[in-house]
């Protein structure tokens, strides 16, 4: 394995940032290698000790590039979920993959603060296709991983707002809430800029053309029905007493958005399959074809497995190494990973973010692969054509929008389930 040309500049160019500024962001698009500039970075500062925090589905993908490059500094691969299992503090350098995950505001996450406390003050590189997917104030936070940010000025997040962000007041139900979405970029940028490096699919020579094919599935009758239900009473009872609830916006959204891909998750938690044929329509047209099939909702997977049975693999390296098909949780494997071995890749659901669909459908894309077809399997008359036309438009799926395109009233919150079970009715019998 070599260094693209790109690569090596990039990487150059990284550990002079890093050494001036102890913070680099690689902000590069998805397949063209930040991975291996982030590790090549590494070794033009002869770290000893590093550490690469991802997500578990990019683990075989970043040991292999390390393994190919015969690097001779340590390297831990470790999910945000396991950090508390590193006892050892004595790393050269930290790699966040897919920082923008650690973005959250007005208050930084729980893994954020994790990684503040312990690492802090060790160099910090940052990798990210799209560091802020949904308001340029994400940006605050991703510095704020480190000591040596540039806003250390603002000791939280709410004074760094005040000067760079257009503060507005929204209302949430019956509360009055602040939005600090409107982050004034121009303002603040000549503080981060040159920690940034930032590179794309076309700089890098990508040509890969994606083909997107919508494909309705029809569903069975008493999907239809139970969602008809749902909406009209806001609950449906199965006929062993299991409760769906849609007695907010939230909840209605939620449960529609499983039901128009054959699954649910009951009130008391359980979950059930009440209609196969998505899975049972990509299994019949995709015969003969090795695919990649992304879904939502964990239920889904277990459709999966009941319908395409020893043919279906969870595991990257299965997937690469024989004619298995292989499934994927949309968020899970939206990042870090490279479906470059499937024909296709195919969507059984849909997710809201815009992020998801952006960063999912580009698995398969590779510097040497001019053509990509993916295939997206909606209900008829279902929820995921709405959803796939706002995330095309860069926009998330809201619960505002979902409202407006079913026409759904005002829910009552404060409904309970008593009051839900005596207007339920038993649509659908237990599997």
């Amino acid at each position: 394995m070599k260094l693209r040309e790109y690569q090596i500049r990039l990487s150059n160019d990284a550990s002079e940032i890093l050494e001036r500024k102890k913070i680099v962001c690689l902000f590069m698009e998805v397949r063209c290698g930040k991975t291996l500039t982030a590790l090549q970075t590494c070794h033009l500062q002869n770290a000893k000790n590093v550490l690469f925090i991802t997500k578990i589905k990019a683990f075989s993908s970043i040991q292999k590039d390390y393994d190919n490059m015969q690097y001779q500094f340590n390297l831990t691969i470790i999910n945000r979920e396991s950090l508390h299992k590193i006892e050892r503090n004595d790393f050269d350098i930290i790699i966040i993959d897919e920082v923008h995950g650690y973005s959250s505001y007005p208050k930084p996450s729980v893994y954020a603060k994790e990684i503040k406390k312990r690492f802090g003050n060790i160099p910090m590189i940052m990798l990210s296709g799209t560091p802020t997917p949904e308001s340029y104030s994400q940006y605050y936070h991703i510095f704020w991983l480190s000591n040596h940010s540039p806003f250390n000025d603002y000791t939280n997040f709410y004074k760094w707002a005040n000067e760079y962000v257009n503060i507005k007041l929204r209302y949430l139900g019956y509360a009055q809430v602040k939005d600090y979405s409107d982050a004034r970029k121009k303002d603040f940028w000549h503080h981060i800029r040159y920690y940034i490096l930032t590179f794309t699919q076309e700089q890098a020579g990508f040509t890969t053309q994606v083909n997107e094919n919508v494909l309705f599935c029809e569903m069975k009758p008493i999907t239809y029905k139970i969602i008809e239900k749902l909406h009209k009473d806001l609950v449906v009872k199965s006929s062993d007493g299991k409760l769906i609830l849609g007695d907010t916006g939230v909840k209605l959204q939620q449960k529609t958005h499983q039901l128009f891909s054959g699954t649910i998750k009951f009130e008391d938690g359980t979950t059930r399959i009440i209609d196969t044929s998505k899975a049972e329509f990509i299994k019949d047209k995709f015969q003969g074809y090795k695919i990649g099939i992304f879904y939502k909702f964990i239920a889904e997977l277990e459709m999966l497995k009941s319908v395409f049975k020893e043919t279906l693999t969870t595991d990257l390296t299965e997937f690469d190494t024989t004619d298995k098909n292989i499934a994927l949780q949309i968020v899970s494997g939206r990042e870090g990973i490279s479906l470059r071995n499937a024909d296709h890749l195919v969507f059984m659901n849909i997710d809201f973010s815009a992020v998801s669909y952006f960063q999912a459908k580009d698995r398969m894309t590779t510097l040497e692969r001019k053509e990509n077809t993916i295939f997206w399997i909606f209900a008829k008359d279902g929820i995921e054509e709405k959803i796939y036309k706002t995330v095309q438009g860069k926009k998330d799926y809201t619960n505002s929008t979902f409202k407006k395109d079913f026409n759904v009233r005002t829910t009552n919150p404060n409904q309970n389930n008593q009051q839900a079970n005596k207007r339920g009715m038993a649509l659908f019998k237990s599997n």
